[in-house]
């Protein structure tokens, strides 16, 4: 709470307006203030202005001021400490500040003044030679955007998603990017959609295998399913993924739908087909929790029914071997009158009747699918 209070009373709107406020964000004396920015430039008409690498932020807000143009900035997992001097550099919200810094949000999209404030949920799909019952499928982290007018600033977490291509493959792009900071937001969530389509194209595949390996037939006609804890595994990596598609309709929908004043009415265009992919992709999440749910469902009824056709073959043979057992106990009586006991065919006849009767219970149980 300390920094809030810090951060509010340094992004006032005098001190916001004032360049020399901003002497106190000296990177030579606070070296730590930066360490978390992996990238920072200036872009002016659609390209790169500045090629110098040890560019700070407050330098490039100064080029932007007198120059024109707007600065993309980029962060990875900063600290408290070091985001402070950035977000009173650019007047950025203490609440966005405090999601920024802290990871693990949900995706939404707020406005702060003159600044948005998005947050994404990057997707990544984890290859695996064999899924099992603690197979990680997707791997999760977050990439925070705040769109201003004259810059735009990303905070990334997580070891993957990198935007290092993209900044590379937008900068090829001079009349896309010439529309300003909103054509980064844009071009960050068709990256981030992009990602959700190749993620489920492959959890299709992994899904495809659980099923047909559900429904795979024995030899003798009976399936006994797979683990279900790999199913159940799949399930929790569907569930982490429907966390991060469903959340974003919303923004999305308010980005292509809404009128803003910090997106290019040019661009706001391009967050429509950003919203149907999305929209598309949902569809598919539900699609694979609904699913698996079937395949949970249709394995356990497999495994009853092979625990059933066990049973049913046990109480068979028990049957079969409760003739032999119950005229061996007849004659194992200590009698000396006994039915044909002296007869000098009368084992063998017994033998015969034993093998008869356990022939044909064996051959009618057979018959019935008993056996």
């Amino acid at each position: 709470m300390s920094m809030i209070r810090d951060l509010r009373d340094a992004v006032r709107p005098s001190q916001r307006k004032d360049s020399t406020s901003y002497s106190s964000y000296d990177t030579t004396r606070d070296p730590s203030a930066v360490s978390a920015v992996v990238d920072c430039a200036v872009y002016r008409d659609g390209r790169r202005a500045t090629c110098d690498e040890t560019l700070t932020p407050h330098e490039a807000m100064l080029q932007v001021r007198r120059d024109g143009g707007f600065a993309w900035i980029g962060l990875h997992e900063p600290t408290e400490a070091e985001f402070a001097g950035i977000a009173a550099e650019f007047g950025l919200h203490p609440l966005a500040v405090e999601d920024a810094v802290h990871a693990h949000q949900r995706p939404k999209l707020e406005r702060y003044d003159d600044t948005l404030f998005t947050v994404f949920k990057t997707i990544h799909y984890v290859e695996h030679a064999e899924l099992t019952a603690t197979s990680e499928v997707v791997e999760t982290g977050e990439v925070m955007c705040f769109t201003g007018r004259d810059f735009f600033i990303t905070v990334r977490h997580g070891g993957h998603g990198s935007l290092r291509a993209l900044r590379r493959r937008l900068q090829d792009e001079p009349e896309l990017l010439a529309k300003g900071p909103s054509s980064v937001l844009h071009t960050i969530a068709d990256h981030v959609v992009d990602g959700y389509l190749a993620v489920a194209d492959a959890m299709q595949v992994d899904i495809d295998d659980v099923e047909n390996e559900v429904f795979a037939a024995t030899g003798k006609g009976v399936s006994r399913g797979v683990d279900a804890g790999r199913i159940y595994q799949l399930k929790r990596e569907v569930l982490e993924f429907k966390r991060a598609v469903s959340p974003l309709l919303r923004p999305m929908q308010l980005l292509s739908e809404r009128p803003m004043r910090l997106v290019d009415p040019d661009i706001q265009k391009y967050f429509r087909d950003v919203a149907d992919h999305l929209a598309r992709v949902q569809e598919q999440v539900l699609g694979f929790d609904e699913l698996l749910n079937s395949i949970l469902q249709a394995n356990l009824a497999q495994a009853a029914v092979a625990q059933n056709e066990d049973m049913r073959k046990i109480t068979s043979w028990a049957a079969i071997i409760a003739v032999p057992t119950a005229v061996c106990g007849v004659y194992g009586m200590n009698f000396d009158h006994m039915p044909e006991l002296h007869w000098r065919f009368g084992y063998p006849m017994v033998l015969g009747l034993i093998g008869t009767v356990c022939y044909a219970i064996h051959r009618t149980l057979k018959r019935n699918g008993w056996l």
